[in-house]
């Protein structure tokens, strides 16, 4: 990615990604995972955020993207941005 942002940044064009945890979509509000939970799986226990949320809205998740889109980010590229109500520090 930083490559990608080194490549761009000279026509003015900004590479930046996010890394949700889990969010309420078809890919994680299914029966699969809906078995796992009721089963008590304990592959569960690995998959919980540090902060007491179970699971972000689609809205948490474009709200850190439009803001990066806007001007009041405009000088932010190469950065990956871990959003993820501290999954990733566990």
């Amino acid at each position: 990615m930083q490559v990608c942002a080194n490549d761009l940044g000279k026509h003015s064009i900004r590479v930046n990604t996010i890394h949700p945890t889990g969010v309420a979509t078809g890919m994680v509000m299914n029966d699969a995972m809906a078995k796992m939970f009721e089963d008590n799986d304990p592959a569960l226990s690995s998959m919980q955020n540090v902060l007491p949320i179970p699971i972000l809205q689609p809205g948490d998740a474009a709200g850190a993207v439009a803001w990066l889109a806007s001007d009041e980010a405009k000088f932010i590229t190469g950065t990956a941005w871990p959003l993820d109500a501290g999954f990733s520090i566990r």
